[in-house]
């Protein structure tokens, strides 16, 4: 099951700026990218979106990317109720995650960890 529509991040335009102006924060396995979006006030603000960036470097073999881009996708899945709306964020997936044999727990608690760093959860806002 993919993310909902309104939380993706699809735009190459939009993963240059995240690149380019983003906060960047690392675990052993995994590169978050966090970009809080400019609303005017009074407004609602903008939906969280959601990019996931895993090069050919990481593995050769598709099933094995789409794998981790699969599970990384149903982390935010059940993150998305805690995050704070308003950013754009990306993953970068790192080759020793291939490597060093991560699973989900582990994917889920670096990631927990990044984005609570980066105050997107845990109700900072």
């Amino acid at each position: 099951m993919a993310l909902p529509k309104v939380n993706r991040l699809k735009n190459r335009h939009d993963f240059q700026t995240l690149f380019r102006e983003g906060n960047r924060l690392k675990s052993s396995h995994l590169t978050l990218r966090a970009l809080r979006l400019q609303t005017p006030s009074g407004l609602v603000p903008l939906p969280t979106r959601i990019g996931i960036s895993i090069s050919t470097k990481v593995s050769k073999h598709a099933v094995i990317r789409n794998r981790i881009k699969r599970q990384i996708r149903a982390i935010f899945r059940s993150l998305l109720p805690q995050i704070t709306p308003g950013w754009s964020l990306v993953v970068v997936v790192q080759p020793q995650a291939v490597t060093s044999k991560c699973d989900y727990q582990q994917f889920l608690q670096e990631l927990e960890q990044l984005l609570t760093k980066a105050e997107v959860i845990n109700g900072h806002s």
